[in-house]
């Protein structure tokens, strides 16, 4: 019998698991371990801030892919020995035949200072009902929504957030400045200027102005600071935190300080015999040197290729199944229409582009949720 150890069951873990139940021997253990007992999509954090649809319409009990074969096991990874092949979780050490890490990337509030006191973290699963209640109570003024750091999960989300707060704002009556900022010299890097101008002309559309090239370094209760001489007003500052890889990846000597896992990019092999990284704990390089996307999408389609090699060495055959870094990420551009962000992001130099906005691809949104889950969790 075998054991396969899959650390973190987001979008890359669940999508490992259970594609290698569907091809492994009977006999052979799967075992998907998460700090959380539930599993939700990103996709979602936007909706349940504005109230469109509750997170827990999205919501799936882990425990529920026992029936399907898997071993859930809700405890904190506290230790990974990746020559050993094995990880602490709790205080109980498993080790496997293959190990999966796909511990997705942590929140740093506290490297901005004042961020966490005077910002409201966005992108925080256990945040949402705060967040939608400050936004629901919020009357008017200065709202600004801040990326402060990159890379952060799913690129396209704050401007999403930033349009369908217009959307709320204007269909209650209520008068608000909304601003964008960012360290990046434009909207979406990895687009390009060129196809960015649709989003630009969306914003400037909706009259949300987008700041550029500014990093913030500190936070008061009234303002976002970004050097001596520098400032932006907000009433209401909506975060997305700076985000790092896991300390105890970086503990484990699988990245560096500072870092993120790095990873054959077709294999997602780490260097370590039998043991793979997917999802937002890595970073792979593309030709433009910008890394690939932290996007939901991706981390599946790791995970699948990583599920498919594994049960190929169990079987004692060449693996085969490679990760082609060909990907998509859905972008609502308010007024129930959303675009896609799609292409060959291994191209070289990449090929992406931002479809028109329209209101098939905002369905399709909801059907790639309710799809997925329908597969892993079944119903």
């Amino acid at each position: 019998m075998a054991r396969v150890l899959i650390l973190g069951a987001g979008f890359g873990g669940i999508a490992a698991a259970v594609a290698l139940r569907e091809q492994l021997a009977e006999g052979d253990e799967i075992v998907l371990v998460d700090r959380r007992d539930d599993f939700a999509m990103g996709l979602r954090k936007t909706w349940a801030i504005l109230g469109i649809s509750p997170i827990a319409y999205g919501t799936r009990s882990l425990a529920s892919l026992a029936a399907r074969g898997i071993t859930v096991l809700q405890g904190t990874v506290t230790h990974v020995d990746p020559d050993a092949r094995s990880a602490t979780v709790d205080e109980s050490v498993l080790q496997a035949d293959a190990l999966v890490v796909a511990l997705g990337a942590e929140h740093a509030m506290e490297a901005v200072p004042g961020l966490a006191e005077h910002g409201h973290n966005a992108w925080d699963r256990s945040h949402l009902d705060q967040v939608h209640g400050i936004v629901d109570a919020f009357r008017g003024g200065r709202v600004v929504v801040g990326i402060f750091g990159t890379p952060y999960p799913c690129p396209p989300a704050p401007y999403e957030l930033a349009l369908l707060l217009g959307d709320r704002f204007d269909a209650r009556g209520i008068d608000v400045q909304l601003t964008v900022f960012a360290p990046t010299p434009i909207v979406l890097p990895i687009l390009g200027a060129a196809e960015c101008v649709l989003l630009d002309a969306r914003l400037e559309e909706r009259g949300l102005a987008f700041l550029g090239n500014h990093t913030a370094t500190a936070v008061t209760e009234r303002a976002v600071q970004f050097g001596p001489d520098e400032q932006l007003p907000s009433d209401l500052l909506l975060a997305v935190p700076p985000h790092r890889c896991p300390a105890v990846l970086v503990e484990a000597g699988l990245a560096a300080a500072g870092g993120w896992v790095k990873v054959d990019r077709a294999t997602l092999e780490t260097g370590h015999a039998g043991v793979y990284a997917i999802g937002d704990a890595t970073a792979i390089p593309l030709a433009n040197g910008m890394p690939l996307p932290k996007a939901g999408l991706f981390a599946e389609k790791e995970g699948l290729t990583v599920a498919a090699r594994i049960a190929a060495v169990l079987r004692g055959e060449a693996p085969a199944a490679t990760f082609d870094g060909q990907g998509a990420c859905f972008l609502e551009m308010g007024g129930g229409e959303a675009s896609t962000v799609s292409g060959d992001f291994f191209a070289d130099p990449p090929e992406v582009t931002l479809s028109m906005p329209d209101a098939t691809q905002r369905a399709a949104k909801e059907r790639f949720e309710m799809d997925r889950l329908g597969h892993w969790f079944g119903g």
